[in-house]
């Protein structure tokens, strides 16, 4: 494992351990070149996943950035970190053993949607304006209020 301070190419590990929700080992790792410390994580990853975009183009699956978008919409909400890790590795896992090669991204913006939906309102339309491309308060407006009306309160 390349060190992110010195670039040197082997680093000790220190100690492993699974992380809270069990979806990942931490390691801790220390550099043979300069002596820094630095964690690790290692996933499992059932088979490679390309998200087709709206734009005809198609990349990789990239689980940081679906764990950023859904960490943004959840800034500063009262919501466990491990709880959004939950969410993340469950999406990573129904798109995994879905058996496509290829997913469409709003198939991916939907269910991020309906984790968010479970866990967070407030998140939940956070997640919606941008997924949605809300333009102006109205969008914000019309769509708090289906969820009013679908959450009965």
């Amino acid at each position: 494992m390349r060190c992110p301070y010195c670039a040197h190419e082997d680093s000790q590990v220190k100690d492993s351990r699974p992380t809270e929700d069990g979806a990942a080992i931490r390691r801790r790792r220390q550099c043979e070149g300069c002596g820094a410390r630095f964690t690790t994580f290692e996933r499992i990853q059932l088979r490679d996943i390309a998200v087709a975009k709206s734009n005809g183009t198609s990349e990789p699956f990239d689980r940081d950035k679906l764990a950023r978008s859904i960490e943004i919409a959840c800034r500063k909400r009262a919501i466990d970190t491990v709880r959004i890790e939950r969410l993340v590795s469950g999406i990573q896992r129904q798109l995994e053993t879905s058996g496509e090669t290829e997913v469409p991204a709003a198939r991916i913006g939907e269910l991020a949607m309906e984790g968010l939906k479970g866990l967070d309102s407030v998140a939940y339309i956070r997640f919606a304006s941008v997924y949605r491309d809300f333009t102006e308060a109205k969008d914000f407006e019309s769509f708090a209020g289906s969820i009013r009306e679908v959450g009965g309160e």
